[in-house]
């Protein structure tokens, strides 16, 4: 691409003052004299206080070159496939805490400021190089190694640009941040508004004209079958469903899987109308409940699931209902049991927790209160989602912009880009030293990033649209 007047290109091992370091490989200890090293959670999240740093038995000899100083940029060599390459600005109180051995450093020199290499390496161009060229056995954690990093090409404006940049970008970044936060509480509210639906309208004090049942006198309950490898292949195959399959007033098929139910499909088989509960979750998910309608068709069930089938007073949206209420209110928690931290709701103490049961017709009017107002919810959220990826695409675009030269204007004043980096060449080269990359150049030049590419259509210098509509 043709970058503005004044804008230089450079891999980012030629941009470093110090060679790259990969951190240390120390042992946690509970000694006070330890020395504090950071986690790799500090870096994921921007968030260098003392709560995410381990105290680590270290030789202190051996880490004297790895304190970290404000403006250091620390990038994860290793972490899972979403986070692998997550870098972040050090920001913490110089020469506190080292880094650990899943952490590569980096100190600029004075060609680019660490601000505007932070946000470059957050692009999405950029990482989605650094995970292209992360190398790992499948089922582990991805790692880059110092080569990848070194040879990430960066697009160098001049100095002053660089500082205009970086302030446009953190106020506009701001605004989403703000916005983005907003997005969150008020999903939060939405939770919150369906749990007092529920609670609403399954009130734990019930009217006169009702009757307060237990789960086992209004209908009954029944443990699926259980899988076996055996059972994996037969002359009766029939799909069934699992605890991965059933969420809250959901029914994901997605996924269903097959066994051979041979003589006992009958006994297994779902009915529309049957609410299936999970079993076995982990303690808030316990009881998670979904009504099966038919979909998919001649489907069992297997013992990480319960079923109730309501009689015939009762409704099974009603059923639902008092189930999803229990959910909510945290009701099966009390019942579980939990071995190898997954909780059991078994059908022994399901059968005794209370439901209350209205008369037929105050039930099929509550059932319709309760859809017409998760309606709503589900169209609120709707809208937050849509506005969730808006956000995630305006920042990507704003950084496109930025990283074009096309978010602030040029100014022809400012020293060009390529006289500093020729300038600070060829002091290396009087004194006896080349650039400190830290590790040998990839041995494929063209498989260094490129800068990113311009958006299709132009876009103004100085405008970036920021307005998101809640």
């Amino acid at each position: 691409m043709e970058l503005p007047a004044g804008w230089a290109v450079a891999e980012l091992g030629d941009l470093l003052r110090e060679p790259l370091r990969n951190g240390h490989s120390a042992r946690i200890t509970t000694e006070p004299d330890g020395i504090r090293t950071l986690s790799l959670t500090a870096v994921t999240l921007n968030d260098f206080s003392e709560k995410y740093t381990k105290v680590t038995c270290a030789d202190p000899e051996r880490v004297d070159d790895l304190w970290l100083k404000p403006g250091d940029i620390l990038i994860q060599r290793s972490n899972t496939p979403d986070l692998v390459g997550t870098s972040a600005i050090y920001k913490g109180r110089e020469n506190w805490a080292i880094y650990p051995d899943l952490l590569i450093r980096l100190r600029l020199n004075s060609c680019i400021t660490p601000e505007f290499a932070a946000l470059m390496l957050s692009s999405k161009t950029v990482r989605d190089y650094l995970k292209a060229h992360a190398k790992g056995l499948a089922g582990s954690m991805p790692k880059i190694d110092q080569s990848t990093i070194a040879s990430v090409k960066m697009p160098v404006p001049p100095l002053a640009e660089q500082h205009r940049i970086v302030e446009t970008l953190e106020d506009h970044l701001s605004r989403l941040d703000v916005a983005g936060r907003e997005l969150a509480t008020a999903q939060k509210k939405i939770k919150s508004f369906r749990k007092s639906i529920l609670l609403s309208l399954v009130p734990e004090s019930i009217p006169s004209s009702w009757e307060m049942s237990t789960v086992g006198e209004a209908g009954s309950v029944g443990l699926g079958r259980q899988r076996h490898p055996d059972w994996h292949h037969g002359p009766e195959m029939h799909p069934y469903l699992r605890v991965a399959n059933v969420f809250e007033d959901r029914i994901d098929t997605s996924d269903v899987m097959e066994m051979d139910f041979s003589g006992v499909f009958d006994r297994y088989r779902l009915e529309p109308g049957d609410v299936l509960l999970n079993e076995g979750q982990s303690p808030h998910l316990v009881g998670r409940p979904a009504l099966y309608r038919g979909t998919p068709s001649n489907v069992a069930f297997t013992n990480s699931l319960l079923r109730f089938q309501a009689r015939p007073d009762v409704m099974p949206e009603w059923a639902l209902m008092v189930f999803r209420r229990h959910l909510h209110a945290r009701r099966f928690m009390r019942e579980v049991r939990i071995t190898t931290n997954i909780a059991h709701l078994s059908a022994k103490r399901l059968k005794p927790i209370e439901f209350p049961i209205p008369p037929l017709e105050e039930q099929k009017r509550r059932v319709q209160s309760c859809d017409e107002l998760m309606s709503y919810a589900d169209a609120m959220e709707r809208v937050l989602q849509r506005n969730l990826v808006r956000a995630k695409h305006l920042r990507r675009s704003i950084l496109e912009l930025a990283f074009n030269g096309r978010l602030v204007p040029q100014d022809p004043a400012d020293e060009p880009a390529s006289v500093l980096l020729n300038r600070i060449r060829a002091e290396r080269e009087a004194q006896g030293g080349k650039a400190k990359r830290g590790t040998r150049r990839p041995r494929k030049a063209a498989e260094a990033v490129p800068p990113p590419a311009p958006a299709s259509t132009p876009s103004p210098a100085t405008a970036v649209q920021q307005e998101l509509p809640l």
